[in-house]
């Protein structure tokens, strides 16, 4: 049974990652598989699947429609110039594209976590990165590599808000286990910007000055990680949870431009020969438009969402007006699917894309030529995507059951909490990275697994907090490895096909950082 509970991960795993299967295939085998088992071995009534079916095919939509957006975004700053001039901006800033990676897919896009969440950072970063010079392959795996440590609080905290809310709903509860992952992450977070240096500079750089590249500028990446970790734990501590991947990010961009413009532990010959995988063209005749202007979709897509999710008037009339939700899907109250589509990610970003080709050349001509373009480029996505979660949603309500068995989620955490108790710290991350795996979201992961990693605290006699901010910290790793979130970020870049590869590479860091967490959270619960 759990060989069958477990096909849900074994098999992707399997098609894309060793076998090499595009996600079409790979996803579509997997979902029909899963389909199967649940019907004949856990005995999912048909009704039941139908409407598993529905859910997964409705998920898609609001998926689909934030991809849209980044690919708006992308095609409207290409088509304006706002990206070449965007580029200069880094370029004058730094060439380098160590530092790069840094400010664009770690504190930029923790930024773009902080305020939305969802998949949407590696769909908005992966395109800028690429502008930037980085091959499309670099740019979507140190992109998803990078969307992990602010995960944790992403959208506003909603992870801990939503994700522990079967857990508790008090507030003084949920703010110190955010404390508690600030910590944690102090001392395994604070590695993940050197993860993407030794990604970048290992995986995709010069082959015969791999180690002297990473170290050149290991020191000042180290230092950003550390100093982004000790601005978590103060901002958790002094504002709570919810702001840490708001305030975290903003204030460390600012900080790591000041040591940016003093040199501070970083080499001079950095200045001198700029560090690239690939010759990029600056296009100097575009520069005439300023950075204010180049910025500006991204500066109003940023404003919309911090407004939308923090002034609650605003955003009680965003998520009601028009709500494309779906409820009570054939009958079944826990069968739904949410789209609160004023307040979508991917609303908010075609609004902006708008805006900002009124400010960059006063027209909304190319709009419709370009929506029509992007619409025809997202096909092979939909299906991806589309069979993708409906194999999530299978196994997710596959608790409805005639045979009285456990959901396969449930049924998979407690057959390996029952023979691995005694050292469950090291396994709560990675079944709070299962669950993002299968879901794509550190929110359902905790919803599926928070009761499940308390029940197993209590009864081994550890911390709650600890092991509980194990489990949101795993969570987030796990969007490093998440199927839809890799197909989402693929599409926008024109990676399809390339999902396995894309998932080896992704796989050996949330492994590690995993296991950083475990021994980390293993030393915690030792001293306390």
């Amino acid at each position: 049974m759990i060989i069958v509970a477990l096909s849900a991960v074994i098999l992707p795993f399997i098609l894309l990652g060793i076998l090499n299967m595009p996600a079409t295939k790979g996803m579509s085998i997997s979902a029909l598989v899963v389909l199967l088992e649940g019907f004949f071995i856990w005995k999912m009534p048909a009704d039941v699947i139908l409407a598993s079916v529905l859910q997964g095919v409705h998920k898609t939509l609001p998926i689909l429609w934030i991809l849209f957006g980044a690919l708006m975004m992308l095609n409207a700053l290409k088509h304006t110039g706002a990206i070449d001039r965007i580029n200069l901006g880094f370029h004058h800033l730094s060439a380098d594209m160590r530092i790069q990676v840094i400010l664009v897919a770690y504190l930029f896009g923790a930024l773009i976590e902080g305020i939305s969440g969802f998949g949407t950072p590696a769909m908005v970063t992966a395109p800028l990165m690429i502008a930037l010079g980085f091959t499309p392959m670099a740019a979507v795996t140190l992109a998803l590599v990078a969307d992990s440590t602010p995960a944790a609080f992403g959208a506003v905290g909603t992870p801990l808000t939503v994700g522990l809310s079967n857990v508790s709903t008090d507030s003084g509860f949920l703010n110190s286990i955010g404390q508690q992952i600030t910590r944690i992450d102090l001392f395994a977070g604070s590695f993940m910007p050197l993860m993407l240096l030794f990604l970048l500079t290992f995986f995709f750089g010069k082959k015969e000055s791999r180690g002297k590249d990473w170290l050149q500028t290991a020191p000042w990446t180290f230092m950003i990680g550390i100093i982004y970790a000790l601005v978590a734990i103060s901002i958790s501590t002094v504002f709570g949870y919810e702001f840490v991947s708001i305030l975290t990010p903003f204030i460390t961009i600012i900080i790591a431009i000041i040591t940016i413009k003093f040199r501070i532990l970083l080499p001079k010959s950095v200045v001198e020969n700029p560090w690239t995988t690939s010759t990029i063209e600056i296009k100097e005749e575009k520069s005439d438009m300023s950075l204010l202007s180049a910025w500006s979709s991204y500066i109003i897509v940023i404003f919309m969402l911090l407004a939308s999710r923090v002034f609650e008037p605003l955003k009680a009339f965003l998520t009601s007006a028009v709500n494309f939700s779906w409820t009570n899907i054939l009958g079944f109250e826990q069968i739904k699917s949410d789209w609160e589509f004023l307040y979508s990610p991917g609303t908010l970003m075609t609004i902006a894309v708008t805006a900002g080709l009124i400010i960059q050349v006063r027209s909304l001509k190319i709009f419709l030529p370009t929506a029509k373009k992007v619409v025809f480029s997202m096909k092979s996505t939909t299906i991806a995507l589309g069979v993708t979660l409906i194999m999530v949603q299978i196994f997710a309500n596959s608790g409805l059951n005639v045979a009285k068995l456990e959901s396969m989620p449930v049924y998979i955490a407690t057959v390996i909490s029952d023979s691995m108790s005694s050292v469950w710290i090291f396994m709560a991350p990675f079944l709070g990275e299962l669950g993002a795996f299968v879901t794509g979201s550190a929110t359902v992961s905790t919803l599926t697994f928070g009761q499940i990693q308390e029940d197993i605290a209590s009864n081994a006699g550890i911390s709650k907090q600890i092991v509980l901010a194990a489990q949101l910290i795993g969570a987030a790793a796990g969007n490093m490895i998440c199927v839809h979130n890799i197909v989402s970020v693929s599409s926008v870049v024109g990676l399809q096909g390339q999902e396995g590869n894309i998932l080896r590479k992704t796989a050996l860091p949330a492994l590690t950082y995993g296991i950083l967490v475990g021994i980390v959270g293993f030393i915690f619960i030792a001293i306390s």
